[in-house]
This record gives C-alpha cells, sequence and structure tokens, in this order.
C-alpha cells in the first residue's frame, strides 16, 4: 500500500502541544506512525515538505446546517426550492467545507431528511466531502424555536414518538430544541420550552437506540432540563449560570458555543435580516461571550460548532470560529483542541480528530504556527492543502 511521509514544519497532533522535528507517515487512509523526523532519514517513499506549516488534524464543526447558504433569510430561501435544488444546495456546503479544512460536520437541523442521502454519498466515498452526522429533523413544541421545519411534539409520549421517527429515518442524532432562540419569530431565548420531564424521555429514548443528542439550549431553566436528561452536548449556551455550569462539569456534557452565529448577525444587521432577529441578537451577544468565557475559565469541554447557514455565517468560513473563542479569552492551543480532539469525540469520532496512528488521515496543513497565529487555521487562505482519508481534496476550479 502506498505511503507518504509528512514533514519539514510542526505537528499538532490535536491533543497536546505543537511538535518540532517529527513526522507523520500516512499509509492509504489511516496514519500509520508519528514520530521524531531523524526515524525517517533514509525514507524512499513519497514525501510532502511541511516546512514553514503546521500539520494538524482537520477540522470538525458540531454544529451546521447544511440546507441553508446563510442568507439573510435562511428559512425563507429554502421554502421556497425545490426537494432537488435543497439536495445540490447541501453537497454544495458541504464540498465547499471540506475545501476549507472542514473535514468533518454535524448537521443539526436539515429540511425533510434531503441531507441524508448527501451525508450517506460523502461518507461512503461515493462524493468527496467530508464526514457527515445529521439529525434529520429538529424536535421542537408547538410554537417553540425551530417549529417552521421541525418536527412538532408536545407531552412526552408525543416526544419519545418525534425520537423514534428521527432513528427510524436514519438521523445519526437526536436534536431536541430546549428553550427559545434568535431565528424564531414570537418566541423568548430565556423561556424554557420543553419540560423536565419531556426533555427526559426524549433523551431517553434516543439513548434506548444508541443515539447521542443535542439540545438547543440558550435560558438557564431549559439548559439545566437538557443537561439534566443526559443530553450530550449544549448548543449556544447563552444564559449558563452557575447552576448550569456545575452540572455540566459534574456530567461531561459538551458545549457547542456557536459564536459565529450571533456576531454575524449583528455584523451584517443592516444587509436584510428581519428586525426582530437583530434585536434579540443585540440583547444576547454580551450575555453569550460571558458564558463561553466562564465555561472555559472552569474547564469546561468546549467542541467547536458555528451554526453556518444562518444569517451570513457562511459555509467555508466556519474555522473564524476558532478566533473568535480567542477572542473571548481561550487559548489558541485549546481552540485547536476544541476544533479537533474534542469536537470528534463530541460527535462519537473514536478514529478521527488526531494525528495519531491507527486514525483516519484527515488533515489540514496550514501556514506557519497557529499557535501564535490563530488566523492561520481561522482564513482558509492560509491554509496549504486539505487531506480527506489519505488523500489530497482538489475540487476543480
Amino acid at each position: 500500500m502506498t505511503t507518504t511521509l509528512y514533514s519539514g514544519g510542526l505537528v499538532f497532533d490535536g491533543t497536546g502541544p505543537l511538535l518540532k522535528d517529527h513526522a507523520v507517515l500516512v499509509e492509504g487512509d489511516t496514519i500509520k506512525d508519528v514520530a521524531p523526523v531523524e526515524k525517517y532519514a533514509d525514507y524512499q517513499g513519497t514525501k510532502v515538505d511541511t516546512t514553514g506549516a503546521t500539520l494538524m488534524p482537520g477540522i470538525a464543526d458540531c454544529h451546521v446546517h447544511l440546507v441553508y447558504r446563510g442568507e439573510a433569510d435562511p428559512s425563507g430561501s429554502v421554502e421556497k426550492a425545490s426537494p432537488a435544488e435543497i439536495t445540490l444546495r447541501v453537497l454544495e456546503n458541504a464540498q465547499t467545507s471540506l475545501e476549507a479544512g472542514i473535514t468533518a460536520v454535524r448537521d443539526c437541523g436539515g429540511r425533510n431528511y434531503l441531507e441524508f442521502p448527501v451525508r450517506d454519498a460523502c461518507n461512503s466515498g461515493r462524493f468527496l466531502g467530508p464526514n457527515i452526522m445529521a439529525s434529520g429533523k429538529m424536535i421542537c413544541m408547538t410554537g417553540g424555536h425551530g417549529n417552521r421545519s421541525g418536527r412538532i411534539a408536545d407531552g412526552c409520549d408525543e416526544v419519545i414518538k418525534a425520537v423514534r421517527e428521527q432513528v427510524h429515518a436514519g438521523s445519526d442524532l437526536v436534536k431536541i430544541m430546549a428553550t427559545g432562540g434568535v431565528m424564531t419569530p414570537g418566541v423568548d431565548p430565556e423561556d424554557a420550552h420543553y419540560s423536565a420531564e419531556e426533555m427526559a424521555a426524549g433523551v431517553h429514548e434516543a439513548k434506548r437506540f444508541h443515539r447521542s443528542s443535542a439540545s438547543h439550549a440558550q435560558g438557564a431553566e431549559g439548559i439545566m432540563n437538557a443537561v439534566k436528561a443526559g443530553i450530550t452536548s449544549i448548543e449556544h449556551g447563552i444564559f449558563m449560570d452557575q447552576e448550569c455550569l456545575d452540572e455540566m462539569l459534574e456530567r461531561g456534557t459538551y458545549l457547542v458555543p456557536t459564536l459565529s452565529a450571533v456576531k454575524n448577525i449583528i455584523k451584517n444587521k443592516d444587509m436584510g435580516i428581519a428586525s426582530y432577529i437583530v434585536e434579540k441578537a443585540l440583547r444576547v451577544y454580551d450575555r453569550h461571550r460571558e458564558s463561553f468565557t466562564m465555561f472555559y475559565k472552569a474547564g469546561g469541554k468546549i467542541a467547536m460548532g458555528t451554526d453556518a447557514g444562518t444569517p451570513f455565517n457562511i459555509h467555508g468560513d466556519n474555522a473564524m470560529e476558532l478566533a473568535f473563542m480567542v477572542d473571548c479569552g481561550m487559548s489558541p492551543l485549546d481552540s485547536l483542541k476544541s476544533a479537533t480532539s474534542v469536537a470528534h469525540a463530541c460527535m462519537q469520532y473514536d478514529n478521527r480528530g488526531q494525528l495519531k496512528k491507527g486514525f483516519k488521515a484527515d488533515m489540514l496543513i496550514v501556514n506557519g504556527n497557529p499557535e501564535e497565529d490563530i488566523y492561520m487555521v481561522a482564513k482558509p487562505e492560509n491554509h496549504r492543502s486539505v487531506i480527506k482519508n489519505g488523500k489530497k481534496v482538489n475540487f476543480p476550479s
């Protein structure tokens, strides 16, 4: 089997400090060895020179919406599109993400399962794309956040039925809406939507069928309901309080902060975004940053996620989330971990997200040292190449 040796520059293995004078040997689609470069002084196979650059694992984005393209009104755009057009958008967005170094994504809410065939095609290698996990339809209460496209369910029995429907349709995880949100009219992000009992019923049913779970949860009461139910990850976590934080730390719950979502709405507030969305984004912005910082300082598990597809939150710009996290006080090294080993662990990929023997060779080569300048990763123009399953990604221009 063909081997390739990557050497010359720095190596970030996804978990520790950047390594000098190390080489990574790839055999087929798998990492065969990570070792001091002198071990391969007599290597005669294919070589890739990474001098002046850093070799690192590919990035995982734990919260995207592949059916949306970052329009001012993403839902409205999808509602006007045919199923065929929506499916093409999913593939296009997935491939754009891969080209920008995003080798795995977790889709946290699509449209009528149209994203599932694209997921299957990318995961099987039929089409080139990132590894994709998909939740199917978001589960929400009557009138709740996401009700325009989600699976509406009220009461424990109906929530259980909704989870079973997602499992039957082929979901990889279950997404449950614990609170109101910014993007839905007439709801307050701080309000708990599902009761503690309804959340517990839904998460328990997901676990029963070996599915992980994610909860859109912004207000403190809803966050607590989801965490106590055993949710895998809290998405956004905007109004987290100390009680929520303590419970998340005790249970090992991941936070997927999606700083990009609110930040891009505010940055483009005069670009046709509905006024109610802008008003709520402005209201939550400072608190969102505070909750992220308090959770990070407490040592919580943070997995990178962007909410890509929401207004002006463009697929392919995902890695800017690392810069946003650093701006909120996270160290550059920890932001790199959050986007690689931690994010892949949140997605339950046990053989991706690290440069380690036996792991799949999903890799990114970036100029310079990203621990000194996080924009070497955050901006795709600073990327030299993306490697997926051991092969360089090269889409025709």
